[in-house]
């Protein structure tokens, strides 16, 4: 009988690229299939981020729930992986004694031993130490489900700004080899991948060793990826404004294939709060990237992401965000109310913003990229648009759904055998959340 896995996944996408690379490597290990259920599941996963706020209580409010569960399987077997994990470890297993399996995000690729362990010696397995490469070394070829596909190129962060957890949840920055990365992007593509988004903390800041000794940058590799046979489109994040280069910049005029799409992280517009976040650059220095990326590439769309209420934000500070978001006219924003992470220099600073405070000002933050986003938006209706097609819609699975250059869900009626092609798509409605179009006179008369 085939073993069934249910994975939960909180964070961001370097975490659901782990969820799918756990899935490849206990179904060649142990046979698992996954599931939606976690009631029909033999393993239960929970895939955890501690970079936002109550990140623990998140996760034992989930592991009470799969308590019932275990309580009605004894043999059940429930694991905890990612960031939380990595800073808990064993003092997982003693607020919650039904868990068998507890592992950072660099020792996922020991699961199959782990949880051999858990079903011989019938013990349970902690493993939360950081030994870098040796997780992609160990690591099958992925499984691919769609025309799009992850491939992480580094992992970890030394940057250290001063309210983030990752350089001691992930460890260190450490670049995958070049042969290795590319070796990945060509066998996804030998198996229907079209799309390929390169993953790291700081992807921008990719350096991977070479076969004949050399160091190969993040541009250089994005040349290389694109290259590569079947690739027709390339994305990447998240990046961080001190490791743009002039080569990066060049690459979004000279590749054909990366799209018109940028996401760069800004956090704040005020100097004075960058400085005490260890960022490392101004808003000067960020707008002159932004203003050097759109000469190279007119019609790209920014993203980025903001920590409102830092400690010591004043209103003034404030106001520098919104001058810069005026300024750059994002498209879409990552956008969060500060929350101190235990262990982090930030969390040791006097914070005497007013909440409610906080919260309006993140409201305001977020209604005018609303607002931003909402116009360009409706300035795609009547464009044609090139999308990479998913397949069935998800609220409306009588059509097809695509995304855009610029990361945008269009749904549009058309044949099931489009799924995986990409296809001219005229926009006819901009809707709050995504996007109408309607097949080109080229691509109905194919799907026809």
């Amino acid at each position: 009988m085939t073993r069934k896995l249910y994975i939960k996944t909180f964070g961001c996408q370097m975490n659901e690229y782990d969820s799918s690379r756990m899935a490849d490597l206990l179904h060649g290990s142990h046979g698992f299939e996954r599931t939606d259920d976690p009631g029909q599941a033999d393993m239960v996963l929970l895939n955890t981020c501690s970079v936002r706020d109550k990140a623990q209580q998140k996760v034992y409010s989930q592991l009470g729930r799969w308590n019932m569960l275990k309580a009605a399987n004894r043999e059940l077997v429930i694991a905890v992986g990612g960031c939380v994990a990595s800073q808990e470890g064993e003092q997982i297993m003693k607020r919650a004694p039904e868990v068998d399996i507890v592992f950072g995000p660099q020792t996922l690729h020991r699961l199959p031993a782990m949880l051999d362990k858990v079903l011989t010696r019938k013990t349970a397995a902690v493993d939360v130490s950081f030994p870098e490469i040796e997780k992609f070394d160990s690591l099958p070829s992925p499984r691919v489900e769609g025309p799009r596909a992850y491939v992480s190129v580094m992992e970890g962060c030394s940057k250290y700004c001063s309210f983030c957890v990752v350089p001691y949840t992930r460890g260190t920055e450490f670049s995958r080899p070049f042969d290795d990365v590319i070796t990945e992007v060509v066998e996804l593509a030998g198996q229907g991948v079209r799309e390929v988004i390169l993953l790291g903390q700081n992807v921008n800041g990719y350096r991977g060793a070479t076969h004949d000794g050399g160091i190969m940058e993040f541009a250089e590799l994005l040349h290389y990826v694109a290259a590569v046979d079947g690739i027709d489109r390339l994305r990447y994040t998240t990046s961080h404004p001190v490791e743009v280069t002039d080569a990066l910049v060049a690459a979004h005029a000279d590749i054909p294939e990366l799209v018109a799409h940028l996401h760069l992280p800004v956090q704040s517009g005020s100097d004075r709060v960058l400085e005490r976040m260890k960022r490392g650059y101004t808003s000067s220095d960020y707008m002159r990237w932004i203003d050097r990326f759109r000469e190279a590439c007119p019609e790209l769309s920014v993203s980025s992401d903001f920590i409102v209420g830092f400690p010591g934000e004043s209103g003034e500070d404030f106001a520098r965000t919104m001058e810069l978001v005026e300024y750059v006219r994002y498209d879409q924003s990552y956008s969060f109310i500060y929350s101190p992470r235990p262990g982090t220099p930030a969390a040791e600073l006097e914070d005497g913003v007013d909440m409610q405070e906080k919260k309006q000002r993140l409201m305001t933050l977020q209604a005018r990229i609303g607002e931003f986003a909402a116009e360009y938006s409706r300035r795609m209706v009547g464009t044609r648009q090139r999308l990479l097609v998913e397949g069935a819609a998800r609220k409306f699975p009588n059509q097809l759904s695509g995304r855009t250059e610029n990361n945008r869900v269009v749904n549009f009626d058309g044949p099931s055998s489009l799924a995986g092609r990409f296809v001219d798509v005229v926009i006819t409605e901009a809707l709050p959340n995504s996007l109408r179009g309607r097949l080109g006179p080229n691509d109905s008369q194919q799907a026809a």
